[in-house]
């Protein structure tokens, strides 16, 4: 593929009308109750535990409970994925099988990309190895913001080849970016390398996924697609906990790239209390 990002680079992009376009998708995102898309927002987690204190005893629990929901929400479908560090891959690809959710890991020195390239190639390949379906990387964001653009989108690419046949989803980690420009480039060139999915933020940054870089991202994506063909998903992640603030991201997508993208294989949303927000709604009790 050639590099689109250049000719990005050589395009103005207005972001006019940004803002006015987040505020009308809020107001029509808070008036809307529609139970059928709450059932659908749950079907487009990435359920996340990311905590320095997880051990194979709690995440095991986790991907347990995961695989026993539909005994209990029967009536409901069962999360996209499950994300963990990557030393966990094994042990949720273990106690998932068979039931459709998918293995995610972080890899790739998540969350700061900060480490020797060669190291985050093995660390990607393991996790791949251990079971992992989907790889979850940061871009590299000291080169990004030196605009050193082949370098990120050279380790971009090396990942790609390392995660094989698994979904890599790129981490631009917006809330770092600064303008809506840089986010437009991140995502420009992660998509460029590979990304199968551009996912807003690791979490562990101060600001972490908000509207207005999903909207940009959005703008990539479809600018992405015009250009190349190539169907490219969104991932917004971090301090997503309330259905109200789900909402707001599914009307985005649905806004500015279709029904079409509004599925697991285009769209998730990375979270950890937000699933017992969503069958709190659901069923009306505390879950």
């Amino acid at each position: 593929m050639t590099k689109l990002y250049e000719k990005v680079i050589r395009e103005h992009h207005s972001f006019k009308g940004l803002e006015s376009g987040i505020d009308k998708i809020k107001a029509a995102a808070a008036g809307s109750s529609d139970d059928g898309v709450t059932r659908k927002l749950f079907s487009l987690l990435d359920l996340t535990t990311l905590n320095s204190t997880d051990n194979n005893i709690n995440v095991a629990a986790l991907a347990g409970k995961v695989k026993t929901f539909n005994n209990s929400y029967p009536e409901v479908v069962n999360v996209a994925a499950v994300c963990v560090y990557p030393n966990f891959a094994a042990t949720v690809s273990e106690t998932l099988a068979g039931t459709g959710v998918k293995t995610a890991a972080v890899a790739a020195a998540f969350p700061s990309a900060q480490t020797f390239r060669e190291v985050k190639i093995i660390e990607t390949s393991m996790a791949v190895e251990k079971g992992a379906d989907e790889i979850d990387i940061v871009m590299p964001l000291g080169a990004f913001m030196k605009k050193r653009y082949d370098q990120v989108a050279t380790e971009i690419r090396e990942l790609k080849d390392a995660a094989g046949n698994a979904t890599l989803k790129v981490i631009i980690e917006s809330g770092l970016l600064g303008s809506p420009e840089n986010i437009y480039m991140a995502s420009m060139i992660a998509m460029d390398a590979g990304a199968d999915f551009i996912k807003t933020s690791t979490g562990k940054a101060a600001v972490s996924a908000t509207p207005e870089a999903a909207w940009v991202m959005c703008l990539a994506i479809e600018n992405f697609y015009r250009e190349t063909g190539i169907k490219v998903g969104l991932k917004p992640a971090g301090g997503i906990s309330t259905v109200a603030d789900a909402r707001v991201y599914f009307a985005i997508v649905l806004e500015l790239l279709g029904e079409e993208w509004l599925n697991p294989s285009l769209f998730r949303i990375g979270a950890s209390r937000l699933a017992n927000n969503i069958l709190t709604e659901i069923s009306g009790k505390q879950v």
